[in-house]
């Protein structure tokens, strides 16, 4: 065959180029990819570039037991009593809150998968009390449980980052484990693994190299909603007051702080805060909407 009759031929497109070239000719996709590397890029830039150090707290003259509103210099304001610029703590808790947010994600999507494959590529008895320990799971109310644990782990001031990321991995994978399960169950009976077998493959191999690759699409779209959850999650347990400790700042430890002084007129210090979670957690429910129709195109209308 010719040169010029090879460039000629249509090039073929993997599915998951098909898939991004869905995904960046949508509006809200694009869009929502935009708002959270701007919110990423600021809450960590932000405590770097911005003049004022959270962990300084200064020692005014006069106690503003209000705060000071949105003014040049202070853009977001000022918190009332230790007078802190809230510009910055939303900066500082933003970057906690992202932490929390992407390592309950990766935590959850980890053991989701790993239980996953293992129940659905073994089957049997392995799947039977996989699935059984991911039912018991399922029918624990789970917000009740994490408020308790979080309050043994945490204490009554508040505890860790890391402690709270891992009571939320305790009741996040076991979704993900059964649709992990579901998608190994029909991989594995197609004609390619079938092929693999017959030709000797290791069955470690076989779940590895076959079968989990072709098993992460609907992992794509569920990353992003354990994303937003966990921050929304943190926020509400941490407005309860059994989230981080203040020392720490999370966006909802900010809104927790901030609660009492609203009915002051002290809008800004949990406005801000409050629309900065409704922005991330906004941009990653329209990524996750794209990436869902991105990868199932027959699912689009």
């Amino acid at each position: 065959m010719s040169g010029a009759v090879r460039d000629q031929l249509p090039v073929s497109e993997s599915p998951w180029q098909q898939a991004r070239k869905r995904f960046m000719q949508t509006r809200m996709g694009p869009a929502g990819l935009a708002v959270l590397i701007s919110i990423f890029i600021f809450v960590v830039l932000g405590s770097l570039l911005l003049p004022y150090d959270f962990y300084v707290v200064p020692q005014p003259d006069v106690i503003n037991f209000i705060g000071r509103p949105p003014a040049w210099g202070r853009p977001f304001g000022e918190t009332g009593m230790l007078q802190l610029d809230v510009l910055t703590l939303v900066a500082n808790g933003g970057r906690t809150s992202l932490i929390i947010g992407f390592a309950t994600a990766i935590g959850s999507i980890t053991i989701g998968t790993f239980v996953g494959v293992i129940a659905g590529f073994i089957g049997g008895k392995v799947d039977s009390f996989l699935m059984r320990l991911a039912d018991v799971f399922l029918m624990i109310p789970s917000l009740f449980v994490i408020l308790f644990l979080a309050r043994i782990f945490q204490g009554e001031g508040g505890g860790g980052v890391w402690s709270l990321v891992i009571v939320f991995v305790g009741f996040g994978w076991m979704g993900l484990a059964r649709l992990v399960r579901g998608q190994v169950l029909a991989i594995r009976e197609m004609e390619f693994v079938e092929a693999a077998r017959a030709l000797g493959v290791p069955p470690l191999r076989i779940a590895l190299r076959h079968i989990l690759p072709n098993a992460i699409g609907p992992l794509v779209v569920a990353a992003p909603f354990i994303v937003g959850g966990a921050i929304v999650s943190e926020a509400f347990i941490s407005y309860l007051g059994f989230g981080v400790n203040p020392a720490t700042p999370t966006w909802g430890n900010i809104l927790s702080e901030s609660a009492k002084f609203l009915q002051q007129g002290n809008w800004w210090w949990i406005g801000f805060p409050g629309l900065f979670i409704v922005l991330t957690s906004l941009s990653i429910n329209m990524i996750g909407d794209t990436l869902r129709s991105a990868l199932d195109p027959r699912g689009r209308k």
